[in-house]
């Protein structure tokens, strides 16, 4: 899957875009300027929205509908864990807020607890993902090796996922290592995630809904969250392979509204123009991806029309596989 070399042309001196697709300095200046209000506002809306899809559901317990608007909010709180993650990658990139404590705390206490994630650790095993792409040390090689793969492969896979096989398997190792670990650091951040999920179920009870935290936040995160990390993943790296040009090892998905929506929030999608300058600020991700591609670095056809096109791609593979 690794794009032909015909594709892979050197992008037009423009200016502002240099051969390999980097930013000329005064304007990678430019752009790595972090909008700090619009990024609280960005927290604030997960959070509100998450709120609300809560609050709804409660709502509707008391109607003879309700078990189908918990189907639904499940679904929901599914993409909420996306946008809580999404957010906190960005705090794990320093890139959330100017101010490094403000990032860090946000990034840990408000992003990454409630979603089962220490951003500091995270923060360590993706900057090996940075480094080198299917290097050595990266994290996520086994997410995403391999491909593409038979049809019959690409199914059990989302069904270990979509029946939380997967999310519980990761989360007891994540939770054992954690509590071995020597390091009382590890050991104490643990204890942290904990203590914010044991908050999160006591105030769903203290509300009257002891149900909702197992039901409505502790389900769509090993089921829901895990099905879309696994297409969002696959649709980053699948198929490709380590290189020094970012074309080979990350792939160039268009946009569109509901992919944005439910498995691509705050332009983590624009996964190629992160790989070539991983210091540009989400809100910024769009435009440089515009400039890439009018330089010729993100040449036309490249880019996948659509996930849906990707993830037929990535199921192409040998049919024993």
């Amino acid at each position: 899957m690794v794009p032909a070399a015909s594709l892979l042309t050197a992008a037009r001196d423009t200016g502002s875009i240099r051969p390999d697709g980097r930013l000329s300095p005064a304007l990678r200046e430019q752009m790595r300027r972090i909008p700090d209000a619009r990024n609280a506002c960005s927290v604030l809306s997960v959070l509100v929205q998450t709120g609300a899809v809560l609050w709804a559901a409660a709502w509707c317990t008391a109607w003879s509908w309700w078990p189908a608007a918990w189907v639904v909010s499940a679904i929901l709180i599914g993409r909420a864990h996306a946008q809580f993650a999404s957010l906190m990658h960005e705090a794990a990139h320093r890139l959330l807020f100017s101010n490094r404590h403000a990032n860090d705390l946000v990034g840990r206490w408000m992003l990454g607890f409630p979603v089962w994630t220490s951003t500091d650790a995270y923060r360590r095993v993706h900057m090996a993902h940075h480094r080198q792409e299917f290097g050595p040390d990266e994290p996520d090689l086994a997410l995403y090796r391999g491909y593409p793969i038979g049809i019959a492969s690409f199914r059990r896979k989302l069904w270990r996922d979509a029946r939380g096989s997967t999310g519980l398997r990761l989360l007891r190792a994540q939770l054992r290592a954690g509590w071995r670990s020597p390091d009382p650091r590890v050991r104490t951040t643990v204890w942290k995630i904990v203590l914010v999920q044991v908050l999160i179920a006591a105030s769903m009870t203290i509300f009257g809904h002891p149900l909702m935290y197992p039901v409505l936040w502790l389900v769509p995160y090993l089921t829901v969250w895990r099905v879309i990390n696994r297409l969002r993943s696959i649709a980053e790296h699948g198929g490709m392979r380590a290189s020094a040009d970012r074309r080979e090892t990350t792939h160039s998905v268009r946009q569109r509204p509901l992919a944005r929506f439910v498995l691509v929030p705050f332009n983590i999608g624009l996964h190629l123009a992160h790989h070539v300058d991983s210091g540009i600020p989400f809100r910024h991700l769009p435009r440089y991806h515009r400039m890439l591609m009018e330089s010729g670095y993100v040449a036309e056809g490249l880019e996948y029309p659509s996930y849906r096109a990707i993830w037929r791609a990535l199921r192409s593979g040998p049919a024993t596989l």
